[in-house]
């Protein structure tokens, strides 16, 4: 059988299908790798959220192509730009839409044989999660995401994933539930839930949000340690679902909401909500105690006055959430807001995301500095080169959070849960002891 190489580019999400078309290869006897010099054909599995992530997977391709691979594009960029992308670079062998790639072993085969290119791209996709794949995953460590649900039912005005992804599908509880008990048994201590919207599961299914539900059968599997739950929406912030996850012992207190802007009108043009945030914070800190909230804001939407800028730094000053990240409006083609004028220099965006930013790096360090003194448990990652333990928090995701630094001697398991002593901090990550 040919060796197959995989390169996964994007979001947590896509990591889970790049791992399902991982299992999809192994289950019919293909030799995999990550190391892409040693196989003659490359799955890379892209992005096209922003017009950053398209080039950094544009360029993937390019490179492996000048290796001379026989290169099969996976994903979102192969669905948003199918005919383009075969234009622009001839070489592709196969092209692979975001709902296809269970298609992919006769693509390889047809790579593989006559060499002809082939193209699987539904033009309407609908996600239906592949039960009978079992993923091989690429990090097996102390965490794993579970993708809970694909696809999304809102049509936000800067995002193109509808259109790539098609409505929202959920998974059946039984099903997430037997991939949890899988991923414990291999030794996993967290477990992330991932969708488009999180806080949406269920109702496609069940006719009613279900998270709740999901969060409480899975708070009961033994050898779980910490669940997570990442992209909520502020409309399904309910009192249940924060009773939930106040009351569920291994769920962590850690609420991920991305809410993109803070001004009533910024928000009508974003097709997002349109309400005053401010009393659902104040209420899911008040019925989740010590809770760590994330959030996520767009600057330099079209239209974004310097009023309505202000209107949010003020916003994200007054709330100070543990955690936040800014982005830089990105124009994308087959958005609502492509059209919409006036469209905002990148000086100006670069200038607004700075600001914010800079104001959210001094919560951040006033956050960190109160835990000093304090002893958490934290989750053990891995060593640095010199000699550090790196772990985290129940307020840090992965990835897109802080760090714990430890300096011992003792021999630390990743994976296990430890009782670490702060004893300082910089904005974003804390160093301890045990």
């Amino acid at each position: 059988m040919t060796k197959i190489a995989l390169i996964s580019h994007g979001c947590a999400k896509n990591l889970v299908d790049s791992e399902l078309m991982l299992g999809l290869l192994s289950e019919n006897g293909y030799e995999i790798t990550l190391d892409e010099t040693d196989a003659p054909i490359v799955i890379i599995n892209t992005c096209s959220f922003i017009h950053d992530a398209e080039k950094e997977s544009v360029d993937s391709i390019l490179e492996m192509i000048n290796e001379g691979k026989k290169v099969i594009i996976a994903g979102c960029l192969a669905q948003k730009h199918g005919e383009e992308l075969k234009k622009a670079i001839p070489e592709i062998s196969a092209l692979v839409g975001t709902t296809d790639f269970t298609k992919l072993i006769s693509v390889i085969k047809s790579v593989e044989t006559n060499g002809e290119y082939i193209e699987e791209i539904t033009k309407t996709p609908e996600y239906i999660y592949p039960e009978n794949i079992k993923r091989q995953q690429i990090t097996v460590g102390s965490s794993s995401y579970i993708k809970i649900a694909d696809g999304c039912n809102y049509r936000c005005g800067y995002c193109i994933i509808p259109y790539l992804r098609g409505d929202y599908h959920s998974r059946k509880i039984e099903d997430i539930l037997s991939e949890a008990k899988d991923l414990v048994k291999k030794g996993v201590t967290e477990i992330i839930l991932i969708a488009q919207d999180t806080t949406g599961y269920g109702i496609d299914l069940y006719k009613k949000p279900m998270l709740s539900e999901l969060l409480k059968q899975l708070n009961e599997i033994e050898g779980l340690g910490w669940i997570r739950v990442m992209y909520a929406y502020p409309t399904q912030m309910t009192d249940e679902l924060l009773d939930t996850i106040a009351n569920c012992d291994k769920v962590v207190k850690y609420v991920d909401i991305p809410l993109q802007h803070s001004h009533p009108d910024m928000l009508k043009r974003m097709n997002r909500p349109a309400f005053d945030y401010r009393p659902m914070i104040e209420n899911i800190r008040k019925r989740v105690p010590d809770v760590a909230i994330r959030t996520a804001f767009i600057v330099g939407y079209p239209g974004e006055t310097e009023e309505e800028f202000e209107h949010l730094y003020n916003f994200v000053k007054d709330m100070k959430f543990n955690k936040m990240g800014v982005f830089e409006y990105s124009r994308e083609k087959g958005t609502p807001s492509y059209s919409m004028k006036p469209q905002i220099t990148k000086k100006v965006m670069h200038e607004r995301y700075k600001k914010l930013m800079e104001l959210q790096q001094g919560i951040s360090k006033k956050i960190n500095e109160s835990f000093i003194g304090k002893t958490l448990p934290c989750i053990i990652e891995n060593y640095t080169d010199d000699g550090y333990v790196v772990a985290r928090t129940q307020n840090d995701a992965p990835e897109v959070d802080g760090v714990v630094y430890i300096k011992t001697d003792e021999q630390l398991i990743p994976g296990d849960i430890e009782n670490i002593k702060i004893t300082g901090c910089d904005e974003y990550d804390l160093i301890g002891e045990i």
